[in-house]
C-alpha cells in the first residue's frame, strides 16, 4: 500500500453480566477519552438490545456524551441497525450529531447483529438485509436533499420529506455498511459508493473472503457507477499486548474465558475449544488467526498479514475487550499506539535514516565540532592576550 493505515477501536462494548453497568459503561467513555489523548483517528460504538453483555442501546446517544469529552478523535456509529428505525428519524439524528461534533461523526449501518433483538421486535431474519438497503437508500436520499424524498415501503413511509438541517460535513458525513461473511455488505456499500466496514476480519470465515468481497465492491460500483476508495476500508480484529507473550498470556486470565462464553453460548460464534483453560484458549484464537494475544511485533504481523489477504485497507479497528484488567488493558492501547502505530503511519523511516546519516558521519561532525571548540579556545586566549597587551600599553 502507498498510504499510511489509520486506527482506532470496535466498541460493541463487551461487559460480562454481574458488573456494575452504570460504572462499566463510564469505562468506556475513559477509554475513549484516553485514545484521543494518544492519538487514535476513530472510535465505533454498536446498537445491541438484549443478551445483557453489549450494553449500548444507543451509539447515537454514547456520541454525544463523547463529542463533548474529546477533541479529535473520530466517533462512528458501529452499527446503526437500520431495521429498527424509521429511516427519517436516523437521518435526522445523525444530522444533529454531525454538528455537535464538527464533523467528527461517522455513519455506519447494518442490520443487525443479535437475533434475539430483531425477535423481540417482531422482525423476521430473512427480511433484515433487504429492510437495511430499503432504509439505506432513503437516509441517502434525505441527506442528498436535492428534492423531497417519498418513499413507501412495507415497514416505514415517507411523504415529501426533507431534513430542516443540511449535514455540518459537505456534502455528508462519512457512511459506512457492516460485513461479516456475506456479501450484502460490500454489495450495498459498492451501489451507493459507501464504505466498507468488515467486522468479522480475522474469524476464519470473514479473513477467507476479505479479497472477494472487494471484488463485489468492485463489481457494483462498476455496475452502478459508484466510486468506492480502499483507503475507506476498515477490518475490525482483537489483540492484547505485553512487553512479553507471557505478561500479555498472564494478562487475559482475568476476563477471556467469559469473553469467549458469551460468543459460543450467546453470540452463537463458537471460537475455542470446551476449555477452562486460558492457555489452550490463547492457543486456539491464535492458531485461527482470530486474535493476537503478545507483542506489538506480534500485531505488526497480524496487521502486515491482513493487508496482504485484503490487497489493501484503510484503517484497522481494535475489537475493544476486557480480557485484562483495567490497568493492563489501558497499557496494551499504550504499546499499541507507542509501537505498532508508527510502524504502519510511515513515522519511523525518516527518523532511522536520520539517525543512521548521523551516526555514519559522526567522525566528520566530530571532527568539524573539536576543531571549532579548539578554534574557540584559540581565539579566546588571543583575545586576552591583546587586552593585557592593551593594559601594559596604556600603563606605560
Amino acid at each position: 500500500m502507498d498510504w499510511p493505515l489509520r486506527f482506532g477501536i470496535f466498541l460493541a462494548p463487551f461487559h460480562p453480566v454481574g458488573q456494575n453497568p452504570t460504572l462499566a459503561l463510564e469505562r468506556d467513555l475513559e477509554l475513549v477519552v484516553r485514545l484521543d489523548e494518544l492519538g487514535f483517528d476513530e472510535a465505533w460504538f454498536g446498537e445491541h438490545h438484549s443478551a445483557g453483555y453489549e450494553i449500548i442501546a444507543s451509539p447515537e446517544v454514547f456520541i454525544g456524551v463523547l463529542s463533548q469529552r474529546t477533541k479529535n478523535i473520530r466517533l462512528g456509529t458501529g452499527v446503526s441497525s437500520l431495521p429498527y428505525h424509521h429511516p427519517f428519524i436516523l437521518a435526522d439524528r445523525m444530522v444533529l450529531l454531525d454538528h455537535l461534533t464538527r464533523g467528527r461523526v461517522m455513519f455506519g449501518v447494518g442490520p443487525g447483529a443479535l437475533p434475539s433483538d430483531a425477535f423481540m421486535l417482531g422482525i423476521d431474519p430473512m427480511n433484515q438485509r433487504d429492510m437495511m438497503e430499503e432504509s439505506l437508500e432513503a437516509i441517502l436520499a434525505l441527506l442528498d436533499g436535492n428534492e423531497p424524498v417519498t418513499r413507501e415501503a412495507s415497514w416505514f413511509t415517507l411523504r415529501n420529506a426533507r431534513l430542516q438541517l443540511r449535514p455540518y460535513t459537505h456534502p455528508r458525513f462519512e457512511v459506512a455498511v457492516a460485513a461479516q461473511i456475506s456479501p450484502a455488505g460490500p454489495r450495498a456499500a459498492g451501489r451507493f459508493g459507501l464504505s466498507l466496514l468488515s467486522i468479522g476480519a480475522t474469524s476464519a470465515g470473514g479473513f477467507d473472503v476479505l479479497g472477494s468481497h472487494w471484488q463485489v465492491m468492485e463489481e457494483r460500483a462498476a455496475e452502478f457507477g459508484t466510486d468506492i476508495d480502499r483507503r475507506k476500508w476498515r477490518l475490525v480484529g482483537p489483540m492484547h499486548i505485553a512487553e512479553t507473550e507471557e505478561q500479555a498470556r498472564a494478562d487475559v486470565k482475568y476476563g477471556l474465558a467469559q469473553w469467549v462464553d458469551y460468543f459460543e453460548r450467546v453470540a452463537a460464534l463458537p471460537l475455542a475449544p470446551g476449555t477452562l483453560d486460558p492457555d489452550k484458549m490463547v492457543d486456539a484464537l491464535m492458531e485461527t488467526g482470530f486474535a493476537v494475544v503478545g507483542t506489538p511485533a506480534m500485531a505488526v504481523a497480524q496487521i502486515e498479514r491482513l493487508v496482504a489477504q485484503s490487497g489493501g485497507f484503510g484503517t484497522y479497528l481494535l475489537m475493544a475487550h476486557e480480557w485484562a484488567d483495567r490497568q493492563a488493558t489501558l497499557k496494551s492501547y499504550e504499546l499499541f499506539a507507542r509501537e505498532v502505530v508508527p510502524h504502519f503511519k510511515g513515522t519511523l523511516v525518516s527518523l532511522e535514516s536520520s539517525r543512521d546519516w548521523a551516526a555514519e558521519n559522526r567522525p566528520e561532525f566530530i571532527g568539524a565540532v573539536g576543531g571549532a571548540i579548539m578554534q574557540a579556545i584559540s581565539d579566546h586566549h588571543a583575545e586576552r592576550e591583546a587586552k593585557q597587551e592593551e593594559v601594559k600599553t596604556t600603563e606605560s
